[in-house]
Parts: C-alpha cells; sequence; structure tokens
C-alpha cells in the first residue's frame, strides 16, 4: 500500500472510525446499488414558454400518469384517474374546485388521501427511506412518513394509520396535507431534469422558467445559442446587449427586460426617438402576439427596434475586424451598402434595399459608433451588468450548465457537432490554436467562463468575444449554421439571401458510422448510448420523425415555442429516461391552466418507446452507480486495513 493510498484510508477512518461502521456503510451502499434507476426527464428549446413548460415539469412527460395507471390499472375509472393527475399537476387550483363542487367533502378527502398514499409509496418505492425522509415537507415530515411506512391492512395498525387520516381531516389540515402529497410526488415521480438548451427568447416569460428551474431539486442545462448570448449581455459584452434588446423587440417582449429584469430602456427610447422619429422603420415591425401586447407600444418599440439592430450591426462590425480567425469577414456588410444606388452587395451580388434611412452611418467609417450610440450602450451595460435579477439567473446558468454532458450512457448536447462533408470533425481556429470535437466544446467553454469570471481584462474580453462567437459563428457547435442572416432579413427582398445553410451534421444524422464516431468522441459506445440533441424543430406535420439513425440520436425539439408551432405541427418533444427505458412523448399546444383544471385535459398526445432495456437498470447502472461502487471499494480497503492492523480502530468516546 503506497504512502497517499494510506493517508487516503486513514483519512477516510475519521469517518468511519470502526469495523462496525465501516461495514454497515458497505451494506447501505451495495443495497442502493440494486434499487431501479431513477427517472431522468428531458426538456428542450422551451424560448419563454413558461405555462406550457410548467405544465410538462408538472405531469412528467406523462411519468406521473403512468404511476396512476401502475398502480390502479382498471381498479378505478379513467375519469378518476384523469382527476386524480390534475389534483397532482394543480393541486390548489383543483381544490378550489372540489371545494365549491363537493357535497361530502370528508368522504373525498378520505378516498383522495388514501390514493395519494398509494401513488407516493409506489413512486418512493426506488429510493431509500432516507433519500424519501429528506424530500418531505417540514410541516408534515411526521405525518407522511408514517402514512407511507404503515399498513392498514394490518389490524395492529388499521386503527392507527385511520386515525392519522381522521385526526388531520378534523383538524383542518386536509387540504395542505393533499397539497404536500402531491408535491411530494412530482418530486419523487422525476428524480433528474436536463433541459437540453434555448431557455430564453421568443416567448415572453423566460425570467419565471428560470426562477422554477433555481428552485427544482435536481436540475443541469446544456447551454443553447439564445442563452449563451443573454449569458454574454449579462458579462457586459455589448454586441450580445445588442441581441438579446433586438430580439427582444422584434417579438414584443422588451416588458420582459423593463419589468422582469428592471433594465432601465429609456436612454434607448429617447435616442430612437431623435434619430429615427420621422422614420417609418416598415422593416422592423414586430412579431408580437395579440394577447400579450399592446399596441399602443409599436410606434416606439419598431424605432428601438431599428436603432439597436444598426448598433449591432456596428459592433459585430468591430468584433469581426478584431478577430479575423473568427472567418466572418463576408459578414461585414454596412461598407458593402452604395448609399446614393440603394443597394448592398452581398457575396459578389447587389441587391436593393428594402430601408436607406441610415442617419446615424458615417459612410467613411460605417462601423463606428456615433457620439449618441456610444453613450446609450455605455449606459445599457452598466444596466445589464448591475442587473442583479439577471447576474442571478446567468450564475445558476453558468454553475449547473455546459455545453455539453455526458450523463448515464447519454450525450447531451445543444445544435451540433461541427462536421465536415466527409462526417470527419471540423478543425475550428480559436485564438490562433485548432481544435475539434470534443476539445473544441471544451474550449469554448473554457473561454465562455473566462467571459464571465474572468479578472484579466484581456482574458475577459477573449471570454465575451467568444461567447457572442458561440452565439452566431459558423463553427459554434450550438448554432450550426453557415451563417446568421439578420442583416437579409431585415432590408432585403429577395428571400434567396435569407437562407442559412445548415452544418453538414444535419445531412449526416442516418449514418451509423457518423454518429458512433461522434459518441466515441465524448467517450461512450455500445448499443445503449444515444445522442440526445436539441436546437433544430422536428416538422412532425411532415412526417419527420425525432428518432434518427436506428434511435441512437433523438432531436427532441418539437417547437415548444408558439413562433414555431405552425412549422411543426406539435408543440414540442420531450423524454423520459427510467429504468425501463427510453420514452419520447409529443405534446399538443398548451391552452391554460384553467382549462387543464377545468377539463382535466393534458398536453401528451401520444408517446414512443424508444428502447426498452432487456434487464431492468438499477442504480449500478447509473453514473452514481459507479461512484458507490468505488466507494464500496475504498471502504473495503479500510476494512482490510483495519483487520491488518495497518489503522487502529477510534474509540467511540474520542
Amino acid at each position: 500500500m503506497g504512502q497517499t493510498d494510506l493517508r487516503y484510508l486513514k483519512s477516510l477512518s475519521n469517518q468511519y472510525p470502526t469495523i462496525a461502521t465501516a461495514a454497515t456503510e458497505i451494506i447501505n451502499l451495495q443495497a442502493i446499488l440494486s434499487l431501479p434507476k431513477a427517472t431522468e426527464h428531458f426538456i428542450t428549446d422551451v424560448h419563454g414558454e413558461y405555462d406550457q413548460f410548467l405544465h410538462v415539469l408538472k405531469n412528467g412527460s406523462g411519468a406521473i400518469k403512468r404511476k396512476i395507471e401502475d398502480e390502479f390499472g382498471n381498479a378505478i375509472s379513467a375519469a378518476e384517474k384523469k382527476a386524480i393527475a390534475t389534483l397532482i399537476y394543480y393541486p390548489e387550483q383543483k381544490l378550489e374546485q372540489v371545494l365549491k363542487t363537493e357535497d361530502n367533502l370528508e368522504d373525498w378527502y378520505k378516498v383522495t388521501l388514501y390514493r395519494l398514499i398509494r401513488i407516493c409509496k409506489n413512486a418512493s418505492s426506488k429510493y431509500t427511506r432516507s433519500k424519501v425522509r429528506k424530500a418531505l415537507p417540514k410541516d408534515f415530515a411526521y405525518v407522511i412518513e408514517e402514512l407511507l411506512t404503515g399498513r392498514q391492512e394490518i389490524s395492529d395498525q388499521e386503527a392507527y394509520y385511520n386515525e392519522i387520516i381522521r385526526s388531520v381531516i378534523r383538524t383542518g389540515r386536509a387540504a395542505e396535507l393533499v397539497i404536500a402529497f402531491c408535491n411530494l410526488i412530482r418530486r419523487l415521480v422525476v428524480d433528474h431534469l436536463h433541459v437540453v438548451g434555448d431557455i430564453f427568447d421568443r416567448g415572453p416569460y423566460p425570467n419565471l422558467i428560470m426562477d422554477t428551474l433555481m428552485e427544482h431539486h435536481s436540475v443541469d442545462i446544456q447551454w443553447g445559442n439564445h442563452d449563451v448570448y443573454w449569458m454574454g449581455a449579462a458579462s457586459g459584452s455589448a454586441a450580445c446587449i445588442c441581441n438579446v434588446i433586438r430580439i427582444s423587440a422584434k417579438y414584443g417582449n422588451l416588458d420582459l427586460l423593463e419589468d422582469g429584469y428592471g433594465i432601465n430602456l429609456v436612454p434607448l427610447a429617447r435616442f430612437a426617438m431623435k434619430w429615427y422619429d420621422k422614420d417609418s422603420c416598415d422593416c422592423f415591425k414586430l412579431d408580437y402576439r395579440e394577447d400579450e401586447y399592446d399596441v399602443h407600444d409599436a410606434f416606439l418599440d419598431e424605432k428601438m427596434h431599428k436603432a439597436i439592430t444598426i448598433m449591432q450591426f456596428k459592433l459585430e462590425g468591430q468584433l469581426i475586424k478584431e478577430n479575423p480567425e473568427f472567418e466572418m469577414e463576408k459578414r461585414l456588410l454596412l461598407d458593402k451598402i452604395n448609399i446614393e444606388k440603394g443597394t448592398v452587395c452581398v457575396e459578389e451580388t447587389e441587391y436593393p434595399l428594402k430601408d436607406v434611412s441610415f442617419p446615424t452611418i458615417d459612410w467613411e467609417d460605417p462601423y463606428r459608433l456615433s457620439e449618441d450610440e456610444a453613450d446609450v450602450m455605455e449606459r445599457l451595460v452598466t444596466a445589464f451588468v448591475n442587473c442583479e435579477k439577471l447576474q442571478r439567473h446567468v450564475r445558476f446558468l453558468y454553475t449547473q450548465g455546459s455545453l455539453y454532458k455526458v450523463y448515464n450512457g447519454n450525450l447531451l448536447y445543444h445544435g451540433c457537432v461541427p462536421l465536415n462533408e466527409d462526417g470527419t470533425f471540423t478543425r475550428v481556429n480559436v485564438f490562433g490554436k485548432e481544435y475539434a470535437g470534443k476539445e473544441l466544446y471544451d474550449v469554448l467553454e473554457g473561454y465562455a467562463r473566462k467571459g464571465y469570471y474572468a479578472i484579466d481584462p484581456k482574458e475577459k474580453k477573449k471570454g465575451q468575444d467568444i461567447l457572442w462567437f458561440i452565439w452566431e459563428n459558423q463553427n459554434s457547435p450550438v448554432f450550426g449554421k453557415a451563417k446568421m442572416t439578420t442583416f437579409e432579413r431585415y432590408f432585403i427582398a429577395d428571400k434567396i439571401t435569407h437562407q442559412e445553410p445548415k452544418n453538414p451534421y444535419y445531412r449526416l444524422l442516418e449514418k451509423e458510422e457518423v454518429v458512433n464516431r461522434i459518441l466515441e468522441e465524448f467517450g461512450l459506445e455500445g448499443a445503449e448510448a444515444h445522442i440526445i440533441n436539441g436546437h433544430i424543430p422536428v416538422e412532425a406535420k411532415k412526417g419527420e420523425s425525432p428518432v434518427k439513425c436506428n434511435g441512437k440520436l433523438l432531436i427532441i425539439d418539437g417547437g415548444f415555442s408558439k413562433a414555431y408551432q405552425p412549422k411543426t405541427g406539435i408543440a414540442g418533444y420531450t423524454l423520459i429516461y427510467n429504468s425501463y427505458g427510453l420514452v419520447l412523448a409529443a405534446h399538443e399546444p398548451f391552452e391554460s391552466v384553467e382549462k387543464a383544471v377545468q377539463d382535466g385535459s393534458d398536453i401528451v398526445s401520444h408517446t414512443v418507446l424508444v428502447q426498452q432495456v432487456v434487464r431492468r437498470k438499477t442504480v449500478a447502472d447509473t453514473d452514481i452507480g459507479k461512484s458507490l461502487k468505488e466507494s464500496i471499494h475504498d471502504l473495503e480497503e479500510l476494512l482490510a486495513a483495519y483487520r491488518a492492523g495497518t489503522i487502529v480502530e477510534k474509540n467511540r468516546a474520542e
């Protein structure tokens, strides 16, 4: 035994000071390994759709319904199962309805509590008692534990068990206990949540989604392109800030910045009215939802939309010039405008401009901010950097997030692994060095973290530039297109210029050798390894399947965002991975919480079994299981050291 090993075992002996304590922990950990694997829930491309996100989160993409079905089968009616499911999703709202409609409330409470106890027992069966105990709500911890561990069918316990429920009803705490059980069931049915990118943009409430994720018991996030530039904006990147404001304006969501985050946009509004007051801003009409936007704001918002867009093009032009290794010179278009002719030259072709009003551009130096623009940007940078709520959300994205994750035999990422046409990994220049595959992800993530956390100004600036690079560069893993044609979409009518060719990755998804090469690059192999992918909406209405390459790759973006639903025909895919295998759920558009409670309607339209395991998976088959096995090995080494006399047991009284 080496000195390092001995030092480690002596340190471990402080936690397990005797043969008995070490042996007991081995027995405990070995038993945990035999428990069924906990359920994972995968969601992606939420895009600010808070109500739909929350409903999918609450119903566990059908996992709760399956628990109800497992427990009751044909013993209760379909209507009763639907009612109990709705209660578990929305206990407070459902109880309001029950209080108004139930004639015999005491009987309803008795029946409901007995059913919730059975579902909760079923959901908690795959966990240790210790883990369940930690999940119990403080107010009802003792009561719930007694009800879960007691057995009402045994005569000696029946009276005790029933008296607990009668006492809860008699003391007026039944409603609170029902809510506590519902919350606990949701907590136990899904053990871990994966969000595979794009929390922000398009929908109105990404801030509420972030608040919910920060309260979740176990979550990780794979950054999407729409998340990354919000992270850049919070770091103080002016180009990223412009993108955040522009896209918020485009979708009629400036209230998110002003009311949701408390960011002062008055300097931008004043600037817009000064320079664009007489401008019709026809190319900057908003794509808003009529039921969620005050059209009286459109006049000013359109001018703010144009003002921030011009500033964005200027600042992005500066970044492209400062970083020639980004290879984005073709995206320098302001200097290609011929203002006298009213045209712009894009990749050697001249196109007429739909808008020729550029009052703040100096044609001698088109990428320089005007004095007024520079003043506005300085104020906006200060507002973003000092916004406490935004900083709290972005720190959470950094602490719980990453560009990719390998978890329980699956590779999770948003976007694509940049590939050449022959399926090999694209080599990308990042500040003078070339990277490909996993190395590219790692170096980009490293710089993304420096962009937010670095103290050294040069390193921080590099990191901020990379955050913008990740947002829209042709070699960014989370973008995955040859170019982002923002300028063309605003200013050129010819739609051929709007095209954004996808990376070869998306044409090679069905080639098993390519997918296997990606999995191997990230340390995975075998029939049960999968890629779980977000970013590109699956057009279900055209018959496209989210299951690619014989089930090795799953693209689970089906259109949570209402902006995508006319194209996809559905409202998103989600994925459940439990001890029996992978289950894909397709969702219909969500109407409202009120309708879900009133009608018991659900948004899961259908599920597809992607893969069923030959042998039910246990904790031993998971990453946690690997860690537990290592702990068991270490404890067994400690036991051997105790028995060999290398380490002496400690007196319990010490």
